[in-house]
């Protein structure tokens, strides 16, 4: 791909993200006994929240959904009915804004460096706590990958960053990944300037144990990793940040082929230093699905793109790369790493039963998308059974967009795929949204229920699932 071919002009300057089913909305609210289309499983106890990009002010310069102030989008379920509440969080960066009336502070989208007065209240840049949502030891964080997690409550209203009682250096994920078995939580934070990689462990009571630097050539973005019982495993592909270039006004990434790729295998809660890298086929993933390892090899799980998305750079193109389910086999004692395509449907937004996480799982679950641009024109959801090699699908109909599928186990089943599929969907008609609640055991019927939200839920990133508790 002719990565210096003119960028499409739609995109030139990002604003084509602020209209359509990405345009803001401009209010909060909190509306109860929704409408039900079917009837909502009356196991089903707890949230389902959907995070993404919402900016308050109209920007000051160029426009990436990166950049969009972070809005939660909850439904909260409980014996067969729903309600919805939407919060906007409330970064020291947004609250700035709020003071003055406008927008502040420039992004992935166009660098604007804001004010010194600004700088001294809040810092050089926005945490905008956009991308996704986790609860671990009882508290609930908003996360963007360039920040410190931002806490925030039941009602998703914000309570502020958190630093692990000043423990963490640098930024934290927006994918962090937690053992369901031994309750750890383990992330990384990446930055465009040395040290370039941390890697951190949460215990199960929230406290953060253990931080090590590991060190790697250049400044890459990682966006996801994913974990095992017993190993954390980066991927180091050649996405490389060019902070110059974006104080300059340019592109903030370059694919640098030539770099190569590689995956590195750390052993849990090891120091950096303890890393063994394996070199790949050159290749980005976004996120990943899961990750296990038995008697000294580890598979990895994940839909894997030839190069870095041309979304990042803010010019998509028809020759856009498209993202194919993949698996890494590394055998640690002959150092030897397979790998291959495992399904031939595109995907991405893959998840899994969490109960599963870092260990063998069966059933993954993928958005499947009209195509591949930055526009996340996703129109359904696929069930990969990789024990056989077969893939099930749900498709919405034309005029309608889908969101991240989020698997929600059955509190009364026993195999893996005992659950159900929720996702926001969005009518191109009149922008109306429903959340989608499909059974995961027979993906191909119809939803079971679809709850009719009583206002416009904009296209966004990432959601979850979280328990009453």
């Amino acid at each position: 791909m002719d990565r210096d071919a003119p960028v499409d002009e739609r995109f030139a300057d990002g604003r084509v993200f602020l209209t359509g089913l990405f345009e803001p909305v401009e209010d909060e609210r909190d509306d109860a006994d929704l409408e039900v289309e079917g009837e909502i499983p009356p196991q089903l106890d707890g949230l389902f929240v959907r995070n993404g990009p919402n900016p308050r002010f109209e920007p000051i310069d160029g426009y990436h959904p990166f950049d969009g102030d972070g809005m939660l989008h909850g439904v909260y379920l409980q014996d067969g009915r729903a309600r919805y509440r939407n919060r906007w969080v409330r970064s020291k960066g947004l609250q700035a804004e709020m003071a003055r009336g406008r927008a502040l502070f420039g992004g992935f989208g166009g660098w604007v460096p804001p004010d010194p007065e600004v700088v001294a209240e809040v810092g050089p840049m926005k945490n905008t706590a956009n991308t996704n949502v986790v609860r671990h030891s009882g508290r609930i964080f908003a996360l963007m990958e360039a920040a410190p997690p931002t806490e925030i409550d039941w009602e998703l209203e914000t309570i502020g960053e958190c630093d692990f009682g000043g423990r963490l250096e640098g930024p934290m994920t927006a994918h962090p990944r937690i053992d369901p078995v031994d309750g750890e939580m383990h992330f990384f934070g990446y930055w465009p300037m040395p040290p370039y990689l941390r890697y951190h462990v949460v215990d199960p009571a929230g406290e953060l144990v253990h931080s090590t630097v590991i060190d790697i050539p250049a400044p890459v973005m990682i966006h996801d990793f994913v974990l095992t019982e017993d190993y954390a495993v980066f991927l180091d592909a050649p996405a490389v940040f060019d902070l110059h270039g974006l104080l300059a006004g340019g592109k903030p990434l370059r694919w640098e082929p030539d770099r190569g790729t590689r995956i590195g295998v750390l052993p849990r809660g090891a120091e950096g230093s303890q890393i063994r890298w394996f070199e790949v086929e050159n290749g980005y993933v976004v996120h990943f699905f899961n990750a296990f390892s038995e008697g000294g090899v580890v598979e990895v799980h994940g839909p894997r793109f030839e190069e870095m998305p041309t979304g990042f750079e803010l010019g998509p193109r028809p020759e856009d790369p498209v993202p194919l389910p993949w698996k890494w086999t590394i055998d640690l004692d002959s150092g030897k790493v397979v790998e291959e395509q495992t399904d031939e449907t595109p995907g991405e937004f893959p998840r899994i039963n969490e109960a599963l996480m870092c260990r063998r799982h069966r059933y993954g679950y993928m958005c499947i998308a009209r195509d591949w641009g930055f526009d996340l024109d996703f129109c359904g959801v696929a069930k990969s059974d990789i024990r056989t090699g077969t893939t099930v699908r749900h498709l919405y109909e034309e005029h309608e967009v889908c969101g991240e599928h989020v698997f929600v186990p059955d509190p009364e089943g026993s195999a893996e795929d005992d659950g159900w599929l929720m996702s926001f969907v969005v009518d191109r008609r009149d922008r109306s949204t429903d959340l989608v609640i499909l059974d995961a055991r027979d993906l191909g019927a119809d939803p079971v229920a679809r709850v009719h939200i009583p206002r416009r839920v904009p296209i966004g990133f990432h959601a979850a699932w979280i328990p009453r508790a």
